[in-house]
């Protein structure tokens, strides 16, 4: 009689292989990919006359994406994580993710305003520009997520590839195919070379996952130690490269000059955040242990990126063509310098200086996009985009003007725009606070710098006008983006204590 074998029984205890989602946690990432595919989808079969419903669609994506941030404002979720170690977690949804998010999403909802009336009057064709808009807008949002280097590196190309495209979406344009062509080179070799950076840190440790590396790379074996302090200066290159910080800088003025302008304020904001958040995760979560070689670096970079930028600013010409959009790009150049300080100050002290630099993002956000938006609404009558084509702007269109005024005052740090002094006055303490005064003292010159070329523009805006004065009506969705963000931004001046509540403490998951 054969004797009968007793079934197997799994133990309790046995972790499971089945993963499961947390779709709440990742629906700001998943409806505005899915709305992309819509409106990607339904271009197919949609009449020319039809497809400006196209961007309203896209409008209401990007809207609909925002307010599932609600849901998650206590910052408590993950998936994604590995079955063996559940503090290693590829999708973190903590503060840190959602105030990022806030700002990518929220700024594509505004792009996207301007963006209407630009797709039309342009006769750049819809289902694409919407499509590559949706697209670049879902990877940023998930690049903050992000908590292994795989992702982090797709979401970082995600966001990237399709702004490439959108940058050369002018048919016929020549500025606009080089404008595109120097972005697609610059930013290709930015990123191989992080890709072979993060082989060299997976080599060292084993592990993409950032919070793993950062144990690992506590102990490396000295024959290791040269290849990981490798691994970890070429992984900062391409998120360097996306900030616009010098020396990977030479991109940015061509490429905001040649891009259809809701796209150049869309580069100069989510672009810069998308640089900026992989730049954090890299450096304060994942290598730590190497604080002593990227905190002087990027303290260096922070302090040749804002005079650098200044410096290039103060030299417009008001009468050279383009000169408004160089001067903006500049400005956000010497911005990214400011928006460096907090991280490098990082490896000084301790991560929660971290919040100051998100503070600062969230500020620029809104002035910035609100002056691209003003610029795009000037240049329904006057396209060469010259500064000196906004001499006595008050006189033919007071709101523009007074919110243009406003943004520019913010940028300055300069009242009545409090917030962008109380977020320059949050960045300098956190260069103080690390001991790192000489930083300090480079970013006060550079404000002063700074004054002068906002102010002119400022004081241009009020000036009588000359010749007669072409005056057209607003479209209202560009009017809408001018009105949300000087709304914002007013707000946010009167009560600053709301980014403060948002930014202070830790940001990211324990």
């Amino acid at each position: 009689m054969t004797a009968m074998t007793a079934p197997t029984v799994l133990s309790a205890e046995a972790p499971s292989l089945v993963q499961s989602v947390d779709w709440l946690a990742i629906a700001p990432v998943v409806i505005t990919a899915a709305v992309g595919l819509v409106v990607l989808v339904a271009d197919l079969f949609l009449a020319e006359r039809h497809k400006p419903v196209l961007g309203w669609i896209s409008v209401a994506g990007l809207a609909a994406a925002t307010a599932t941030l609600l849901p998650l404002r206590a910052g408590d979720r993950t998936t994604f994580c590995l079955t063996g170690d559940p503090a290693a977690c590829s999708y973190v949804a903590d503060r840190f993710t959602l105030a990022i998010q806030f700002l990518v999403l929220a700024g594509a909802l505004v792009t996207a305003l301007v963006s209407v009336t630009a797709v039309r009057d342009s006769r750049m064709p819809a289902g694409e520009y919407w499509f590559l808009l949706l697209s670049s807008a879902a990877g940023a949002a998930l690049l903050p997520a992000s908590r292994d280097l795989t992702t982090l590196i797709v979401a970082l190309e995600v966001a990237s590839l399709p702004a490439f495209a959108l940058v050369g979406m002018r048919r016929g344009d020549r500025l606009s195919s080089e404008a595109a062509l120097k972005f697609f080179l610059s930013s290709v070799t930015a990123t191989a070379v992080s890709l072979m950076g993060v082989s060299f840190v997976y080599a060292t440790t084993g592990s993409l996952h950032l919070t793993q590396v950062a144990d690992r790379l506590e102990d490396v074996p000295g024959q290791l130690d040269t290849l990981a302090m490798a691994g970890v200066a070429l992984t900062l290159v391409g998120f360097a490269f996306k900030t616009a910080a010098v020396p990977f800088h030479f991109w940015v003025p061509d490429t905001y000059v040649g891009a259809p302008l809701p796209i150049a304020g869309y580069l100069s904001v989510i672009g810069k955040a998308v640089g900026f958040t992989g730049l954090i995760l890299v450096t304060v979560i994942a290598f730590p242990a190497y604080s002593d070689i990227w905190g002087p670096a990027l303290a260096v970079l922070a302090a040749l990126t804002m005079t650098l930028g200044n410096a290039a600013a103060v030299r417009q010409s008001a009468d050279r063509p383009n000169s408004a959009v160089r001067l903006l790009a500049w400005s956000s150049v010497g911005q990214a310098g400011y928006l460096l300080v907090p991280i490098a100050a990082a490896a000084y002290s301790d991560r929660d200086q971290i919040g100051s630099t998100v503070a600062y993002a969230l500020m620029y956000a809104a002035v910035n996009l609100g002056a691209f938006s003003v610029a795009a609404l000037v240049a329904r009558t006057k396209p060469l985009h010259r500064i000196s084509d906004y001499r006595g702007l008050y006189a033919e269109r007071p709101l523009a003007a007074l919110s243009l005024a406003f943004f520019l005052l913010c940028l300055a740090g300069l009242p009545p725009g409090i917030i962008g002094l109380f977020a320059k006055v949050t960045v300098f303490r956190s260069a103080v606070d690390a001991g790192l005064g000489w930083l300090a003292v480079v970013m006060a010159i550079n404000v002063v710098i700074a004054l002068y070329y906002y102010l002119r523009w400022t004081a241009l805006l009020f000036r009588t006008p000359e010749g007669a004065q072409t005056r057209t009506r607003a479209p209202w969705p560009v009017t809408a983006a001018v009105v949300l963000t000087a709304i914002t931004a007013v707000v946010l001046s009167g009560a600053p204590e709301i980014i403060l509540r948002v930014t202070t403490g830790s940001l990211f998951a324990q």
